[in-house]
């Protein structure tokens, strides 16, 4: 199984600057992307020891990280 890093910045490579200031500046974007940090770092986690979880939670929770990415695209988008 290949495990991929989903950072925003390895995402949205084109954004790097963008995700650098308004990390700094807005804090409710800041929240959302250290929301979706966790979440990513905790489904890579899961995948990387293999720890058994149930289809539908595992799921959930990457249905749950692309609600979180097409949010932080959106407000990426609309900053450039």
């Amino acid at each position: 199984m290949s495990i991929s890093d989903h950072a925003l910045d390895i995402d949205f490579p084109d954004y790097k600057q963008a995700i650098f200031d308004l990390r700094k500046s807005d804090p409710a974007f800041r929240e959302l992307s250290d929301q979706y940090d966790k979440l990513d770092k905790r489904i890579r986690g899961l995948e990387v020891r293999e720890v058994p979880t149930d289809d539908l939670h595992f799921n959930e929770m990457k249905m749950e990280r692309a609600h979180l990415k097409d949010q932080l695209y959106r407000q990426l988008s609309n900053h450039s």
